[in-house]
Parts: structure tokens; C-alpha cells; sequence
């Protein structure tokens, strides 16, 4: 049954002011149009809603039950205005973000502590993942934002920051690389064990297309899909790795490596993205959480600038 809301509107006003002219007064309408609406709702019911008495109109039995409904739909249309508002100041809502791990720190330490802060009743709904991974998340709409490493190419992305972030030589202090001269050549690097992701991630696809065009092959001595792991095994000595700048940011400022330029246009050229899916009508959390993001996290500050 389709109930018009203003006829319940009517119907409700007539009985909390007791007289179709009072209620007509309220309503700033005349008491035929009134009448004639709670007409049609007793129509569309099938029974009388009102009834006469010598103080005044008052709800028949089935008059109750629709002032009841009135009453109950009254309240979940407050209930809901409300829970509108106040996702619309943002103060509800969940923002899912997929991230490569080496963006983790950089965007942990500060800026999402401090978007949390501000918009306390948001959720931030985070996960880690592989580039392929992250865009398919992406795509498919589980993710709202995601942020990798190394360009790639898809018809339902958009490429909303993006950073330049050359891909560096991580080594320890004391690792002879750090004391020779910049950048250093691939066919230097090709000489030395290194720590590297697993095939698959953004980062190892670009070192593998890197060696590939220079005849040359990396020498593996330790492959992993952690970046606790990448870090450690350099700290520990076991290899230099190769990662932009803010994915080592805490270690560089320990003083625990160094990071050196490469001698090469594609780890040169590399850049960070913050993607989302082409035509996805984001929320205003997402928006603002977006633009946070773009301006607080070291990955989207091209070291140009």
C-alpha cells in the first residue's frame, strides 16, 4: 500500500491539535484540504480514522494504529536525517584503503593519525597487498584508495597523485657501495647479493625490467614479500635492496643505511600513485581523507619539490 507522507502528515497535525481548524492553522492551509486528505487516507485504509466527540476529534481503533505508524515513521526519518548529517560532516563512515607495505610507516606515522584525530567517527578500513593486488581491490570496489609503487597501466584507474620517487641503492653505512661515486652503474649493482621483493611486486618488476634492458641479471640473495625482512637482511649485511627513499625513511634517519642514486632512467624516472577507480563517485570522507594524504605523506612530495 502506497501512503503518501503528507497525507499522514495531515492525518497526525488534525489529532495533536484536536480540530481540523486548528490543524489547517498549523498548516497554513485551508480546512477543506485538510479534510479532503484525511478523506483519501481513510480510503486507502478502508476505515474511518476519526471520530467526533463533545471535547473535540479523536483517533478511531484504527486511527490509533496509524498514528502510531506516524510516529514510528516520523522518528526513523529523524533517525536518518541525523545519521545523514552526521556522516556528512563527517563524524561516521568507513574509508578502505589497500597499500603496498612500503608505504606503511610513511603513512601511519603521521597522516592518518592525524586525519583520525580530526574525524574521529570515521573507520579506516586498511590492507596490505601486491601491485596487482591493490589495483584489483581497486576495480572491484573493495578499496576506495590505493597506493603502489611503479606504474601500471588499466583502463579503470585513475592515477589520482602521483610523485616522483627514484628507486635507490639501500645499503648499510659501512657497505663499500656507500663509498663509491654516484649514482652507481647497474653493472656495479649486478656484482653485489641483494634483498629483493618476490616477482610480482611493483618494485621487482621495475628492477627486472631494468636488468633486462641492460643484458644483465640481479644476484639474489634473499627474496621476500616483507619489507620487515628487506630492511633487516640490509642492516644485517646480508645485501643491499632497492626501494624509494620513503619506504626507509625511519632507518635513514637512525643512521642505520644510506640511500645511493642508480645510475638508471627507469629507477630515475619512478614514481608513487594514489589510485582510485575511474567513475567511483567517492564519499566526502574519502575525499578529504585523499587530499590529506597528498599533502602529508612523504611518497606524494616529489623530492623535485
Amino acid at each position: 500500500m502506497d501512503i503518501p507522507h503528507q497525507r499522514l502528515v495531515y492525518f497526525r497535525v488534525t489529532v495533536e491539535s484536536g480540530s481540523l481548524r486548528k490543524a489547517a492553522a498549523r498548516l497554513d492551509i485551508a480546512p477543506s484540504a485538510v479534510s479532503r486528505q484525511i478523506a483519501l487516507l481513510e480510503a486507502a485504509f478502508e476505515a474511518p480514522l476519526l471520530e467526533r466527540t463533545s471535547r473535540g476529534i479523536r483517533p478511531t481503533p484504527v486511527g490509533e494504529m496509524a498514528l502510531d505508524y506516524c510516529r514510528q515513521r516520523g522518528n526513523l526519518d529523524d533517525a536518518f536525517i541525523g545519521r545523514l548529517e552526521a556522516y556528512q560532516r563527517l563524524e561516521t563512515g568507513t574509508i578502505s584503503l589497500v597499500v603496498g607495505e612500503g608505504f606503511i610507516n610513511d603513512l601511519i606515522d603521521a597522516p592518518l593519525k592525524a586525519f583520525a584525530e580530526r574525524y574521529r567517527g570515521v573507520r579506516l578500513d586498511i590492507e596490505q597487498g601486491s601491485t596487482d593486488e591493490i589495483i584489483e581491490s581497486v576495480v572491484e570496489d573493495r578499496a576506495h584508495i590505493g597506493l603502489m609503487f611503479h606504474e601500471r597501466v588499466h583502463p579503470q584507474i585513475r592515477f589520482w597523485a602521483s610523485s616522483g620517487q627514484p628507486l635507490l641503492a639501500i645499503c648499510p653505512v659501512d657497505h663499500l657501495l656507500a663509498r663509491e661515486p654516484q649514482p652507481i652503474s647497474l653493472q656495479r649493482l649486478s656484482e653485489t647479493p641483494m634483498a629483493l621483493w618476490k616477482p610480482g611486486h611493483g618494485v621487482r618488476r621495475l628492477v627486472d625490467q631494468a636488468f633486462v634492458q641492460a643484458g644483465l641479471r640481479p644476484q639474489v640473495a634473499v627474496e621476500t614479500n616483507s619489507m620487515a625482512v628487506l630492511r633487516r637482511a640490509v642492516v644485517a649485511g646480508m645485501g643491499i635492496t632497492l626501494l624509494p627513499r620513503f619506504a626507509v625513511a625511519q632507518e635513514l634517519a637512525e643512521g642505520s643505511v644510506v640511500a645511493l642514486a642508480v645510475g638508471s632512467a627507469l629507477f630515475q624516472n619512478s614514481q608513487a600513485h594514489m589510485i582510485t577507480r575511474v567513475g567511483r563517485r567517492q564519499p566526502q570522507a574519502s575525499l578529504k581523507l585523499l587530499r590529506h594524504l597528498g599533502s602529508w605523506m612523504q611518497a606524494f612530495r616529489s623530492l623535485s619539490g
